[in-house]
Formats: C-alpha cells, structure tokens, sequence
C-alpha cells in the first residue's frame, strides 16, 4: 500500500499526472495524512533534480519583460544573455512539470537582476545577499525575492496570483540538501511584504527559493505539500 502511495506521489511530484487526477489528489492533501507524508517523501527524494539543473542561456526578451514588470523606466541595459535555445517540443503544463525549466530560468534571470544593473539608484535601504526571481512553469516572472541574510527577506509579486479560500501561498528556501526545506512566511495576497525567516546559514548563488500553495495556516508537515507555484535560484549581490 505504502509502494502504491508513494508511486503515486513521484507522478504527482513530478508533473505525470493529468488534470483530473491531479485535482482529487490536490483535494486530499487537506485531509489525507498518508498521502501528505507520501508527497513530503517524494519531494525530499526527488530533491536531487532540483540541485543538479543545468544553466541554460534565455531569451534577452525575458530582461524586457521583468523590467517592465517592475515598472523601472530607467533600468540599465540588459547584461549579454545568449540567444535562446531552439525551440523544443513542449512540456505538458500542469503546475508540477518541468522542475529543471524553473530553475534554468529562475537562474538565468536572477542573475540579470544584480544590485546596480536592475534597480539602480537608492531602491533599497539595505543591499541584499542574494536575488532570486522564482518562475511559474511556464517560464514567466512571478514573483522576487530578496534575502538579506540577517533573519530579514522579502518578496515583491510582478504577476498576479490567485488564492483559493481556505488556502495560503507559503515560501521557501533550501539552504542545504541536509537541511531541507525551510519556510519563510505565509502570504494571503500577491503584494510585496516582509519575510522573517529563522536563523539560517548565509545564503549562498545558487539556492533554490519557491512558492507553494498550502492549506490555510501552512503546510501541516512542515514541508512543501502543495503545488508549486513558482521556484527559481538565487543570485550573489556585487560586494556580498
């Protein structure tokens, strides 16, 4: 039975499932503890994918699109981002596919948003250690956060997201493979609000930041269950 429940949590974990099936078992992540502990073990089994992404070049449209998103007129130039990939055959498009996708792209355009090369001027009052710029899987911009290394971050939305009743986006981060997961906050609205992790190591080029969809009052496991919403990688600050 356990076999059955955990076969269906790496289908789940890794975007296999259809529309259908998908639903119901979003439904029993309310209720189903059995099946909450399952897809908290998928996640942590499967985490390896997440680590050993590739970096691969995007397109310079993405730099236009999320400086437009931020609303910043006066934005330096785009850095020198190759030309995108050849098209590819497309990836099926629920919430859960294409964790590598996420992160290429959370990377890529993470690192265009360096302090001085995104915001310019005065923008922050205290420089970040790292930028990450989480993804939907679909590759467009949904959100940015900004980690200050001092048990203070936040995240500022650039798309729309929509919240269920009864549910709660949650952020992460995942400082280390042996640490795991780790919650940054609640969020009831896709606006830009304060994080206040607890004390973590410093963060580090590379970590992986993402959003979940979770039961009202977080996850009940202590680790992502949820769809992901958005996930990408952060980038070091010049002179962090």
């Amino acid at each position: 039975m356990n076999q059955d429940l955990d076969t269906r949590a790496d289908a789940y974990v890794l975007g296999l499932l259809d529309e259908t099936a998908l639903a119901d078992l979003e439904q029993a992540l309310a209720d189903d503890t059995a099946w909450r502990a399952a897809v908290t073990r998928a996640r942590d089994r499967l985490l390896p994918l997440d680590m050993t992404a590739a970096v691969v070049p995007g397109a310079a449209r993405l730099w236009d699109g999320i400086a437009a998103q931020l609303g910043r007129q006066d934005a330096a130039p785009a850095p020198n981002i190759p030309p995108s990939l050849p098209p590819q055959t497309p990836q099926p498009a629920n919430l859960q596919t294409a964790p590598r996708r996420w992160l290429q792209l959370g990377l890529v355009a993470s690192v265009a948003l360096c302090i001085g090369t995104v915001f310019g001027g005065n923008w922050f009052t205290a420089e970040p250690v790292v930028i990450a710029v989480l993804m939907d899987d679909k590759g467009a911009a949904t959100a940015i956060v900004e980690d200050f290394g001092s048990e203070n971050a936040r995240i500022r939305f650039v798309n729309a997201v929509s919240v269920p009743a009864g549910r709660q986006m949650q952020v992460w981060t995942l400082p280390s493979a042996e640490m795991g997961p780790v919650s940054l906050g609640l969020l009831q609205t896709a606006s830009t609000e304060g994080l206040h992790p607890p004390a973590l190591p410093r963060p580090i080029a590379g970590q992986l930041y993402e959003i979940t969809l979770e039961p009202e009052g977080g996850s009940p496991t202590g680790r992502p269950t949820g769809v992901i919403l958005a996930k990408g990688l952060a980038a070091l600050q010049t002179g962090t």
